[in-house]
């Protein structure tokens, strides 16, 4: 077959995989990841010259994969991941973006942000240590932020001379732990990322483990949006109305423009326009002016309707019987990102898709201690603090629960005095 003929049996696309590695410190989330890129062959040349070339002054005789993802001089400096180092890398069936959260405890709200676009989490176990405080730590927040699907990577198993026994005790425990927090979805996994055992190569030394390897896993695993029917929710970002004079065709052209955050829209389709209330139908649907008939989840398009509808950014197009609750009071899990603690006293903003209202705190019902992950009695909230909360809100927000749409389920809190983010929240 020439090079230019196509497949006759051409590779099914399993889409975008969004992950995230987590675990204790020095339990080898950096080098499992560049191992991973490694062993796929996503190091370009040069990329891996470098690394080599500074796994050299530094004295280690083989290539210090971590290199590839502590890429901030302080990383490198102190030897710990504090901040989430994305990388991207793609193989023949899919791409994927990684996200690598760092272990401390200050450094919660990195992981929160790293977790709330994650689909799966790879929760990294030292075989040598077992289950620690951290590891369960890093699960209740994986599971809290919604990320259905965990790997349980125990690692290092080439420490613990590739003991089945090892294995079996760490997966008992985490079980037992699992069950009393409410994680169902859970697959174990032994490997060495040093050596490359059970990552993408099954190695010759875990003869005795069946299972499939961390990339086959990875390879099989649904993408986001894939797992149930969504409802169509629509934020409109913008309004489109050419000024152009020398195209009488475009006087009466009005495209509402957003971003498809869940479900899918074609021409035809009965929408409501939410806080009106108005109802029209689907005209058109386009990407740069080109008709497409239809879109899906995570597509930017542009709407055009049949009615002459007053549209404007913040409001929200949905299909006919399908709409959201429209709240002026929430009740949500919140993390807080800032250094300075939340106010009772203040008035904040909340940002719900493009949407903004001005909120105030009615209540905190309990904090989330997150060592012993037990619910306490609180009246302030810290940095890294996370909590249930109750907002009572100026303007109506368009909400679905967060366990149902991670969309149009979640917002932002900000700071109005400095426009920071200092929080972000999950409506129960």
């Amino acid at each position: 077959m020439s090079a230019n003929q196509p497949s006759e049996h051409p590779v099914e696309d399993h889409g975008l995989l969004r992950f995230l590695t987590c675990g204790s410190v020095d339990d080898g989330k950096s080098t499992l990841i560049g191992r991973l890129l490694y062993d796929t062959k996503a190091i370009l040349a040069d990329t891996l010259s470098a690394i080599e070339r500074t796994s050299q002054k530094r004295g280690v005789g083989a290539v210090d994969l971590s290199l590839l993802t502590d890429g901030l001089q302080a990383e490198r400096e102190q030897g710990i991941t504090i901040d989430v180092a994305y990388r991207y890398f793609s193989t023949g069936t899919r791409k994927y973006i990684i996200a690598d959260a760092p272990g401390h405890e200050q450094y919660t709200r990195n992981m929160v942000t790293a977790a709330s676009t994650a689909n799966l989490a790879i929760i990294l176990i030292d075989a040598r240590k077992g289950m620690l405080t951290q590891t369960r730590r890093h699960s209740k927040l994986a599971a809290l932020v919604g990320i259905p699907h965990l790997v349980v990577a125990i690692n290092k198993m080439d420490l613990v001379d590739y003991s089945q026994e090892v294995f079996a005790k760490i997966k008992a425990d985490y079980l037992a732990f699992a069950a009393k927090v409410g994680i169902d979805d859970v697959r174990f996994i032994p490997l060495s990322a040093l050596n490359g055992d059970m990552i993408v190569e099954r190695g010759a030394a875990l003869a005795w483990y069946d299972g499939p390897t961390l990339l086959d896993i990875l390879e099989t695993a649904p993408a986001a949006h894939t797992e149930r029917a969504e409802k169509f929710r629509f934020p409109v970002q913008t309004v489109c109305r050419p000024q152009d004079s020398a195209n009488p065709e475009l006087h009466d052209y009005r495209g509402f423009m957003g971003r498809v955050e869940s479900g899918a829209i074609k021409v035809g389709d009965a929408v409501t326009v939410l806080p009106s209330g108005r109802q029209s139908t689907v005209k058109a649907v386009q990407i740069g002016g080109v008709d497409i008939g239809e879109a899906g989840t995570e597509q930017s398009v542009t709407l055009l309707l049949a009615d002459e509808i007053d549209i404007s950014r913040g409001d929200m197009i949905v299909k006919t019987l399908e709409a959201p609750a429209a709240v002026k009071e929430i009740r949500a899990t919140v993390c807080w990102l800032a250094e300075t603690p939340l106010d009772r006293a203040r008035t904040y903003l909340i940002r719900h898709t493009t949407r903004d209202a001005k909120a105030k705190l009615t209540g905190i019902d309990h904090r989330l201690d997150v060592n012993t992950l037990e619910n306490l009695p609180a009246d302030k909230l810290a940095m890294n603090d996370i909590a249930e909360v109750s907002f009572k809100l100026a303007q109506p927000l368009f909400v679905d629960p967060y366990s149902e749409n991670r969309a149009t389920g979640a917002f932002i809190v900000i700071d109005e005095s400095n426009n920071n983010t200092v929080g972000a929240g999950m409506i129960l």
